[in-house]
């Protein structure tokens, strides 16, 4: 008599009243059940010479093994449900809750492109883009300075990310600190490998909700289209139905057309293109300054209400 689940797990029943259990994937795994499962199943047949203890000590053995063979996943089976395409892969654990209190101020991480394309020559320069994208950000920031004195009441923390084919944290969100900020974009690596937009968004929005601050920003430097990982307008768009508006996410297109991110008009975001170096500063000052701080206050202020 056999009882199947599936090609990979097996119960047999001899003439001779043994039992063998195991998982024909598995060889060795195989012996091993059966062997502990033989000598069970003999044990009660030489302890107890009425014939009918072990046909109940067999019974007890099959109403355990059944159980296990209609619930045991074969092996690899856990692995292989876990693989999924970057596309289809499930919201990452964190949610969208503030993990502390939350107050007025506003949390803006920054992710910088390193891909293979950034090493290129910046139009009208000779020097990679990568280097031009971080001279612009320093610019940038430093507009920190003369908002952070005139609104001493209004916190503002920076977090600095670099992402190619995968997504690396160069300075967690925390409160604006100009050397610091300085110090973090000096370890931008070198470009290489693949373009993980959609990654790179996903991985810093946890981070907003950990900052402690109302208003939250995702600003992306980048001069390509995703080529691995979740799609950013995917990653956008639910991204801001979530967390119901409260995280804005801005582009700059670097050399680049601004239109593969037209998606952002419909999440709640915006792009702006750059083709040189001083179109780039103009650009991150326009959505730093212009959106960024400029819209800050004035809706932390309705959150305090």
């Amino acid at each position: 008599m056999t009882i199947r689940r599936s090609s990979q797990k097996f119960l047999t029943i001899d003439e001779e009243g043994q039992v063998r259990l195991g998982i024909r994937a598995k060889g060795k795994g195989q012996r091993e059940v059966t062997c502990l499962l033989t000598s069970l199943c003999a044990l009660p047949s030489a302890l107890c010479p009425d014939s009918d203890q072990p046909t109940r000590f067999l019974r007890f053995i099959v109403a355990l093994a059944i159980p296990w063979l209609l619930a045991c996943e074969p092996p690899g089976g856990a692995n292989r449900a876990r693989k999924v395409q970057p596309s289809q892969e499930l919201e990452p654990a964190a949610p969208y809750q503030a993990a502390v209190d939350e107050g007025l101020g506003a949390s803006v991480a920054i992710l910088i492109d390193t891909s293979g394309s950034m090493r290129e020559p910046a139009p009208g320069d000779s020097r990679p883009k990568y280097v031009i994208a971080q001279e612009a950000l320093e610019s940038m920031l430093d507009a920190t300075d003369a908002f952070v004195a005139r609104r001493p009441d209004f916190p503002i923390k920076i977090g600095i990310y670099s992402f190619s084919s995968s997504v690396r944290t160069l300075r967690p969100i925390t409160s604006y600190n100009r050397a610091a900020i300085r110090s973090a974009l000096a370890t931008v690596p070198r470009p290489g490998g693949g373009t993980a937009i959609g990654e790179a968004l996903a991985a810093a929005r946890p981070d907003l909700y950990r900052a402690g601050l109302f208003r939250k920003y995702l600003l992306v430097v980048t001069d390509g289209q995703n080529t691995t990982g979740r799609s950013p307008d995917d990653v956008a768009r639910e991204i801001w139905r979530k967390s119901e508006g409260a995280v804005q996410v801005y582009f700059v297109a670097f050399d680049t057309s601004p239109e593969k991110f037209a998606f952002l008009k419909d999440a709640g975001g915006d792009v702006i293109g750059a083709g040189t170096g001083p179109e780039l500063r103009q650009a991150l000052d326009g959505i730093y300054q212009g959106k960024i701080l400029a819209e800050a206050p004035m809706a932390g202020e309705r959150e305090k209400k």
